[in-house]
């Protein structure tokens, strides 16, 4: 017995593998756009494909080459032509300054000679005004050079001057660098030995007289407005054996002794047989007279 005809649809084609890739798919088959292709095409046909840019590229390299080699030009021209002129300014410029040191140099020897013409007519009239007491009075005032037996304090910062501890005679006074010698560290030396019982003092070659005076310029110690070095030589004329203990148990040289201990501030002590000590470099000489009373006067 015959079947039955049944509808059947027609038979498709299978599905393509890569059917789900198919953008990915177009991508790599038409990797330039059909606008751009065209383009390619007519300037690979025309024979001009990127002659125009590279054209253009070189025309501006040459202009930048040349701007350059403009500039560098007349830059060098330029300082060939200033060269003559600032050599001449920079030499009369140091001509000028040759000048004023020799010119200060020739002041400073004659303050120096004027300073000393000075000095001797103060000692000369010391000496006439002291009478039969002249040589004490010059040696008294510093007018003369001494020389005799004392002793020789030598005092010098500590090494790096650090700061000391808290507390102690030198925090009081405020200072921020307890290992350096200060104008009042000095000041105490010099009265300890005085009431020790020198006779004459100085320091770094700097006599000392009644009116001497030891200050502070920043942190240089002056002496009569000179300025000193350390470390700082003490010179004292005195006998020898009494001074040096006298000093070492004088209130001063206690303090000396506290510096050393506690902010390790240097010096030595000791004796000698012959000091020199020059004469005061600068003197004020001051004169009186007493007058005689008036007849009648009460």
């Amino acid at each position: 017995m015959p079947q039955p005809p049944t509808n059947r649809s027609p038979a498709t084609p299978p599905a393509r593998p890569d059917a789900s890739m198919s953008l990915l798919t177009h991508v790599m088959d038409h990797s330039l756009d059909e606008g751009y292709a065209e383009a390619s095409a007519r300037r690979e046909a025309e024979g001009t494909a990127g002659l125009p840019r590279t054209l253009k590229a070189k025309l501006a390299l040459a202009a930048g080459l040349v701007l350059a080699a403009l500039v560098v030009t007349l830059g060098a021209a330029q300082a060939r032509a200033t060269a003559p002129v600032l050599a001449k300014e920079r030499q009369e410029l140091i001509d000028r300054v040759e000048r004023a040191d020799r010119h200060a140099d020739t002041l400073e020897r004659d303050i120096e000679r004027l300073r000393t013409d000075v000095a001797d007519r103060q000692r000369e009239a010391l000496k006439q005004q002291g009478g039969r007491q002249a040589q004490l009075v010059a040696l008294l005032s510093g007018a003369t050079e001494v020389h005799g037996p004392g002793v020789k304090l030598v005092v010098d910062d500590a090494k790096g001057s650090s700061s000391g501890g808290g507390g102690g005679p030198r925090e009081s006074a405020g200072f921020s660098d307890t290992g350096r010698v200060r104008d009042r560290d000095m000041q105490r030396i010099v009265n300890g030995l005085w009431q020790s019982g020198a006779e004459a003092v100085s320091i770094n070659g700097q006599r000392l007289t009644a009116l001497s005076a030891i200050r502070a310029a920043g942190d240089a110690i002056l002496v009569d407005n000179r300025p000193l070095v350390p470390p700082y030589e003490v010179l004292a004329i005195g006998d020898k054996k009494r001074l040096g203990t006298a000093f070492q148990d004088s209130v001063d040289g206690q303090y000396l002794h506290v510096l050393q201990e506690s902010y390790g501030i240097r010096y030595s002590l000791s004796p000698v047989d012959e000091a020199k000590l020059p004469a005061a470099s600068s003197l004020t000489v001051r004169t009186a007279t007493a007058e005689e009373p008036k007849k009648g006067a009460s």
